[in-house]
C-alpha cells in the first residue's frame, strides 16, 4: 500500500537519548566542541561499563577486517547492540556518540534511529524494524595518545571514527539515510530528518544558468543508489561543474551544502575541514547532479574533490528514501593512521575476518 495512514502508538525516542525537549519532539543540545582527548575519554568510560561477554562482542584489534566490514542495510552485524546493553552501557554509548558529533549530527543520528519505528508501523511489521538494533564496535584501545578507532552502525547509519593519538579526529566513512524521507502521516507527518541535504543541493542546481546546468547535470535520470555503495575505497571519475565556474552566490551555496555534511562532525573537525576546503583549488572541486530538479522527483548529486566525496541519492520508494555518505578520500578508516600503526606494531589478523562468536 502506498503511503498508508499510520496507526500510531506512543512515539517516544529510545531511552538512550540524553536531551531536553524541543518543538520537534526531539533534542536541544549545546554545541559540542570535541577533541580526541574527549572522545578517547568517552570511549574508555564506555569500555569500563562492559563485562567480559560485552567486551568480547564490542572490542576488536585495530586494523581487524571487521573495521572495514561496513554497510548501511539491515543485516547481521558484529559489535555490541543497544538492545543488549544495560542502562549504564547505553548512557556511556550515547556519551561516546555525542563526543564525536555536533549537536546537529547527534540529532540526525537519533532521528534516523527513530525512523526505524516509523518504518515498522508503515510496513505493518514492527518486529523487523528495531530501533535498538544498532551496534558499537571499538578497534584497539581508546587512548588520547595512541591509534585506535570505533564505529556506530545499523540500518541507515554507519559512522567510522579514527584517531592517531594527536588532536585530529578522523570521520569517515559516514553514512546517513532516511526512510521515509518525508513522514507521510501521523503526529510526525512532514518530518524530514535529512531535509537540508536535499534542499541546499536543489537550490544550488536551480541557481545555475542553462549553460552551467549543461556541465553540472550528468544524467537525465538519477542513479538507483549512491555509486560507491559500501566499498572500502572510492574510485570515481570527476564529473559535473567545477567550483571555479560558479559565481560568488553559487559558490557560497556550494559551501553551505558541503557544510551541512561537515558540520555533522565535532566542532573542531568541522572547522578544520572547512579551512581545508577553502584553501583547496576550485578547479579540483566538482558538483554533479543527475535526474530532474523538481521536488518529489528522483534525484542524485555528488560533491567531489581529491580530499573528500559527498554522495546523495533519493530514488527508492517513489523518491522518498534517502542515502547519503561522506567519504574522507585520504583517511577513511584512519588511512595513514593505520599504516603508521602497522609499521610500529605487529598485526597478524588484519587481513582476515575476526573470528568472532557473535557474528
Amino acid at each position: 500500500m502506498k503511503n498508508p495512514t499510520i496507526s500510531w502508538r506512543a512515539f517516544a525516542l529510545p531511552v538512550l537519548i540524553l536531551a531536553a525537549t524541543s518543538a520537534l519532539g526531539g533534542v536541544v543540545l549545546a554545541g559540542v566542541s570535541s577533541t580526541t582527548d574527549e572522545v578517547a575519554s568517552a570511549a574508555s568510560s564506555f569500555v569500563a561499563t562492559l563485562d567480559a561477554e560485552s567486551r568480547d562482542r564490542a572490542m576488536f584489534p585495530l586494523g581487524d577486517a571487521e573495521q572495514f566490514n561496513w554497510h548501511f542495510v539491515p543485516r547481521e552485524r558484529n559489535g555490541l547492540p543497544l538492545k543488549a546493553m544495560t542502562l549504564a552501557q547505553r548512557t556511556a554509548a550515547h556519551q561516546l556518540l555525542k563526543s564525536a558529533l555536533s549537536s546537529q549530527g547527534y540529532l540526525k543520528a537519533n532521528g534516523i534511529i527513530e525512523l526505524e519505528r516509523v518504518l515498522g508501523i508503515m510496513e505493518g511489521r514492527e518486529e523487523r524494524r528495531d530501533p535498538e538494533d544498532y551496534y558499537f564496535a571499538i578497534f584497539g584501545s581508546p587512548a588520547a595518545d595512541g591509534a585506535w578507532a570505533w564505529r556506530f552502525e545499523g540500518h541507515h547509519i554507519s559512522m567510522s571514527f579514527s584517531s592517531a593519538g594527536d588532536d585530529n579526529l578522523i570521520t569517515g566513512p559516514a553514512f546517513m539515510g532516511s526512510n521515509p524521507h518525508i513522514v507521510p502521516s501521523g503526529p510526525k507527518a512532514g518530518l524530514r530528518v535529512l531535509a537540508s541535504e536535499e534542499d541546499l543541493a536543489r537550490e544550488l542546481v536551480t541557481m545555475l544558468s542553462s549553460s552551467q546546468r549543461g556541465s553540472a547535470v550528468i544524467a537525465s535520470e538519477a542513479y538507483d543508489d549512491i555509486i560507491t555503495g559500501a566499498e572500502r575505497t572510492v574510485d570515481l571519475a570527476y564529473e559535473g561543474i567545477r567550483a571555479s565556474a560558479l559565481d560568488e552566490a553559487q559558490r557560497g551555496q556550494l559551501d553551505r551544502l558541503i557544510g551541512e555534511y561537515v558540520h555533522n562532525m565535532d566542532d573542531e573537525s568541522a572547522h578544520r575541514w572547512m579551512e581545508r576546503i577553502a584553501a583547496g583549488s576550485d578547479d579540483e572541486l566538482y558538483f554533479a547532479w543527475a535526474g530532474p530538479t523538481e521536488a518529489g522527483e528522483g534525484h542524485y548529486y555528488r560533491v567531489h574533490s581529491p580530499e573528500f566525496l559527498i554522495e546523495y541519492d533519493n530514488t527508492q520508494n517513489d523518491a522518498n528514501h534517502v542515502h547519503s555518505v561522506w567519504r574522507d578520500l585520504r583517511d577513511d578508516f584512519g588511512g595513514d593512521v593505520l599504516r603508521a600503526h602497522y609499521e610500529q606494531a605487529p598485526h597478524h589478523n588484519h587481513e582476515a575476518p575476526h573470528d568472532h562468536p557473535h557474528r
